[in-house]
């Protein structure tokens, strides 16, 4: 039990933990549920999602994390605790070192707040790693060479470019668009053109069946439910690939235009490198059939996706940990 290491990617939509010798054991929502009676958390994770939008009066269940960041400081600091004791058991005597990532984009207070929260948690000592690099490390890039190499990071919250090189962050932007964003977007396109409310969960789900960065060749098209804003009764549509193309591609070209403008302040030298190398995508949001091929035609970069892109940052975090002399430089 003595020295236990843990990674946490806390993010927007899910939330991964890292333990040394074991890898990733846990991935799970970033959702958790609160009794309002006596402000107790009832449910954390996966069981906590199943309530998103279904619950009573006495039960919110809600994300504590906004745009990468806490929103909701209490909560958070309850899902860390029971992340930590999912991780390593409910009899740990002696505390872990955690660390968490954060957006590179985050102010002075953000990163504060989540190194208060981590150790308020149960962490013997807390570190902070910013998410374009622990990418990076995880995508199996050789940030120490003196070479440039660009990640994209796309989670559910923010949408993070950085260009690395000799074991650090030459320049990054962030832009707070992510997954949920896009959810968002095609909630608002169907409230607007079809007058139809839906939830989240449900434009996530049309998402990832019939959601593409381009437009496809063929039209798709599923089956929705929801409420009509007219007659206030339940109605079914059916929406196509072309309209959840539209609906998606304003917060996309903010994406697009994240990768651009770390593009046109890097150093001629590195972009050559990178021209070479290609663009590396990670984040549940790079899995969006076509991004790639979006990001290749706007910024004539050859775009990949990782492999396993939703564990890269996790994986990254956890390299971090177990060698904190090397990369000592680019923590906090």
């Amino acid at each position: 039990m003595l020295g236990k290491k843990i990674g946490i990617d806390l993010g927007t939509a899910n939330s991964l933990v890292w333990l040394a010798g074991k890898g990733v054991v846990l991935n799970e929502p970033t959702v958790v549920a609160v009794s309002m009676d006596d402000m107790k958390v009832v449910a954390v994770g996966n069981e906590a999602k199943t309530m998103l939008g279904r619950t009573s009066g006495s039960i919110v269940a809600s994300r504590p994390m906004k745009d990468g960041v806490i929103a909701d400081y209490a909560i958070t600091e309850a899902m860390l605790k029971f992340f930590i004791t999912k991780a390593v058991g409910s009899n740990w005597f002696f505390k872990p070192e955690v660390m968490i990532c954060v957006p590179a984009g985050c102010t002075q207070v953000e990163r504060r707040a989540a190194l208060d929260a981590t150790r308020a948690a149960g962490a013997r000592v807390a570190y902070l790693i910013d998410e374009p690099l622990a990418a990076a490390i995880g995508a199996g890039i050789s940030i120490a060479e003196a070479s440039g190499s660009m990640i994209l990071d796309i989670g559910g919250g923010t949408a993070e470019a950085a260009v690395i090189s000799l074991g650090g962050v030459v320049d990054s932007r962030s832009v707070r668009v992510g997954g949920t964003k896009l959810d968002e977007a095609i909630v608002e396109y169907v409230r607007h053109n079809h007058n139809l409310v839906m939830g989240e969960v449900t434009a996530e789900e049309v998402k990832i069946k019939i959601g593409s960065a381009t437009k496809l060749p063929r039209v798709e098209k599923v089956k929705i439910k929801g409420r009509d804003t007219i007659s206030g009764l339940p109605r079914t549509i059916e929406l196509s690939s072309e309209e959840v193309w539209q609906a998606m591609e304003k917060p996309l070209s903010k994406i697009v235009g994240v990768v651009k403008s770390v593009i046109e302040v890097t150093p001629p030298e590195l972009v050559s490198d990178i021209i070479d190398k290609g663009l590396v995508m990670s984040g549940g949001t790079s899995t969006l059939r076509n991004l790639d091929t979006l990001l290749t035609k706007e910024t004539g970069i050859p775009a990949y996706v990782a492999e396993e892109p939703l564990l890269c940052v996790v994986k990254g975090t956890g390299v971090a940990l177990s060698s904190i002399d090397k990369y000592k430089r680019a923590l906090r």
